[in-house]
């Protein structure tokens, strides 16, 4: 039986790279306030202010407990209002408040940083491959069972 080589595990690979990621994003926006959660939620507001609690779920790719932790955790940061959705009385809108909007430059200055000091060993033209055949798992994975058996 030959031993299992985690360098050469597509999912080992992945899982450190995202802690680590996650790690050196939170040291850089945790002045501002923010956990990672947050600024992933964030970045879909900032994009589309008004969304559902199921449209983040689905967009974020996370369970329903761990949304609700983080809405009320931001809601009680005053980075976001929930109000009653218009049209389906089962839903609630998350809006942005104006302290959240204000995080918008900094917050993502932040992240970009990371990606540099992340991506800086790698050629321009290696970061762009990196980044499409990420995008290309994920859109692998999305359309398949998610990776749940």
């Amino acid at each position: 039986m030959s031993a299992f080589d985690k360098t050469q595990s597509a999912g080992y690979l992945a899982n450190h790279l995202a802690r680590l990621f996650a790690q050196g994003l939170h040291r850089r926006i945790r002045p501002l306030g923010l956990a990672p959660a947050q600024f992933m939620t964030l970045l879909e507001l900032w994009a589309e202010d008004g969304l559902t609690q199921k449209q983040l779920l689905e967009r974020l790719d996370v369970e329903q407990a761990t949304m609700a932790n983080t809405l009320a955790r931001m809601e009680r940061d005053g980075l976001v209002v929930r109000t009653p959705h218009p049209q389906d009385a089962r839903a609630q809108q998350v809006w942005l408040t104006d302290a959240a909007r204000a995080l918008q430059a900094p917050a993502t200055d932040a992240a970009q940083a990371q990606n540099r000091q992340a991506l800086a060993g790698l050629s321009a033209a290696e970061q762009g491959q990196f980044l499409d055949l990420m995008r290309r798992v994920l859109a692998t994975m999305r359309a398949g069972d998610g990776g749940r058996a």
